[in-house]
């Protein structure tokens, strides 16, 4: 398998008996662990509830290698069927939560359930395929000063709490559904472009919001496995983010979450592949986003590259 694959990887090969590695038997067991694909790309992260025109998401501007993007969730399903038939290995899918088709009657964050996912739950169950789930904490009139969870403002902040607490009994009950544990990543653009006054607060109401999400009692809790996602920066957020590595680090370790490390929300020259032995010394596991930004989180196409192999 591998000597096949690669024309110079006859020297890769015997390097790998040496250390009695078995190559073809790595990649075998490699291609058992399911990979989740992330479904926003189809669309450049517009969304399906406002009929595909995400209130305040400037996009990455990668929607693949054909003219025009996915328009709604049946031609996002479809370009999933074409990936599914090409990439060997066992899959999964990744749905934001604005990617809910609730049909004529509009559903806001806070009220969202299952049923606005029925169309993903049903294709993934034909796919024999599970889901994974993320509550969108932007691209809403509620996020536009930049704030959600940590917002200064308690109606606002309390909105979004709602919407964690919805996305984590969406997450149990797909689990359910599957028969099989749901993920469910928490990421918040909180944060400011230039120099904050106050850097505790918003990190403090964050933390409560997260604890009031997490405390709620939801049904089947046990399918629905959190995790919270770190960010150096980003537009909007250049000098100031709420939901740092420091942070969310420290909160997942306190709280027993799953902490998410993306390859794209780190400065360019900072890998992820030295931060993981050293928080695996402490964390349970890690849930890792396998991105390749370039300069920014751009999300280009992965490669098989030195910082992914790391």
């Amino acid at each position: 398998m591998i000597a096949q694959g690669f024309p110079s990887s006859s020297g890769q090969l015997k390097s790998y008996l040496d250390v009695g590695i078995d190559p073809n038997k790595a990649v075998e067991a490699a291609l058992e662990v399911p990979i989740s694909m992330h479904c926003w790309q189809a669309d450049d992260v517009a969304g399906l509830e406002s009929g595909g025109s995400a209130a305040d998401s400037g996009g990455i501007k990668s929607t693949g290698n054909f003219p025009g993007k996915a328009r709604n969730g049946d031609e996002m399903r479809m370009d999933f069927e074409q990936v599914l038939s090409l990439v060997p290995g066992v899959h999964r899918v990744n749905i934001h939560a604005f990617y809910a088709e609730p049909g004529k009657k509009q559903v806001d964050r806070d009220a969202m359930d299952l049923s606005h996912f029925q169309n993903w739950v049903e294709w993934a169950k034909s796919r024999k395929i599970a889901l994974d789930f993320n509550p969108t904490y932007f691209a809403h009139s509620k996020a536009a000063d930049g704030f959600t969870l940590s917002s200064a403002d308690e109606g606002v902040r309390e909105f979004w709490v709602k919407h964690g607490i919805a996305s984590r009994k969406i997450a149990a009950a797909m689990g359910k559904a599957q028969g099989g544990v749901c993920v469910n990543n928490h990421w918040v653009p909180d944060g400011l472009k230039d120099l904050p006054g106050d850097r505790w607060s918003p990190r403090a109401r964050l933390a409560k919001s997260y604890d009031e999400i997490f405390a709620a009692k939801i049904p089947d809790e046990k399918m629905c496995l959190d995790a919270v996602e770190p960010k150096l920066f980003g537009i909007g957020s250049e000098e100031y983010v709420a939901g740092s590595m420091e942070f969310y680090s420290s909160y997942a370790l306190s709280r027993k979450k799953l902490l998410c490390l993306d390859m794209g929300h780190f400065h360019p020259t900072e890998g992820i592949a030295d931060k993981i032995s050293a928080l695996l010394q402490f964390h349970e596991g890690l849930l890792l986003h396998t991105s390749r930004p370039i300069r920014w989180d751009s999300d280009h196409v992965v490669l098989f590259d030195d910082a992914t192999r790391a």
